[in-house]
């Protein structure tokens, strides 16, 4: 499926890849940030999210739908920023299309058979039970204060809140749509082949999974330590806009442009 995209700016493409409980739309303070510093910003809805819903498929591979949709925006290479799924989906991409990715900036990763800590159960588990008794308002509260830190701003814990219940409304409605094979999964190796520029970072105030996940991820793909963004939780680039921005920014400035085929 084409995924519903906002974009702004000219220049070097960056494809922002959202988080589970949230949408494209927390990437509305980043758009015009990353516009002025000289980037393409483009930011996705993934399938079941937002814009996409995805009751009408019996299967989803948002990886290709990624490669689908910015072919159909003419982007041939990019730089792929997730957060948390965002972060999953975007190394889907790199494994299934390497050619097509200049780097990654990956925030708030585990793998999902690392075992989760009893904090990240026990924000499952309150969300979950919520949820299955048809109580939104419970889920999203549970979910607002497991994925974003106690001293975020009221405006980003209300556009947290609004997000996630879009999504468990959208949920409820219609489904979670069945996914393709993880490409992960299929080739366990997969990541120890990739060789790109890469940064894995980390909300200051994340539960310890992400904390060990990402180093693990960032070891795995040898990018260097951990990049920590300060006073933020699981949601970091939603709550430290400019942080997660200059990180970004430096990060594509300093990545070599591909040489032009002869």
């Amino acid at each position: 499926m084409l995924l519903p995209a906002d974009e702004a700016g000219q220049g070097r493409a960056v494809v922002l890849l959202h988080a589970r409980p949230t949408d494209r739309t927390m990437w509305t303070a980043h758009l015009p940030r990353l516009a002025d510093a000289g980037i393409r910003a483009i930011a996705l809805d993934l399938p079941g999210h937002g814009e996409a819903v995805a009751h009408d498929q019996r299967v989803v591979a948002p990886w290709q739908d990624v490669l689908d949709t910015l072919d159909q925006l003419g982007v041939d290479r990019c730089v792929l920023a997730g957060n948390s799924l965002g972060a999953l989906v975007a190394l889907q991409v790199a494994v299934t299309a390497h050619d097509r990715v200049d780097g990654l900036v990956l925030v708030g990763y585990r793998a999902h058979d690392q075992a989760p800590s009893t904090r990240l159960q026990a924000a499952w588990d309150r969300e979950g039970t919520a949820l299955a008794a048809g109580d939104i308002d419970t889920a999203v509260r549970a979910g607002v204060e497991a994925w974003t830190a106690d001293g975020a701003s009221g405006d980003v814990k209300a556009h947290a809140a609004q997000m996630l219940r879009h999504q468990l409304e959208s949920q409820l409605a219609h489904g979670e749509p069945a996914r393709a094979d993880d490409p992960l999964s299929k080739d366990p190796a997969a990541l120890r082949t990739l060789s790109l520029p890469t940064v894995v970072g980390v909300g200051e105030h994340d539960m310890p999974d992400f904390f060990s996940g990402g180093e693990d991820l960032a070891r795995e793909l040898d990018a260097g330590d951990l990049a920590v963004i300060p006073a933020a939780g699981h949601l970091a680039p939603l709550e430290q806009p400019a942080a997660f921005c200059e990180l970004l920014v430096d990060f594509v400035n300093h990545i070599p442009r591909p040489t032009p085929s002869a």
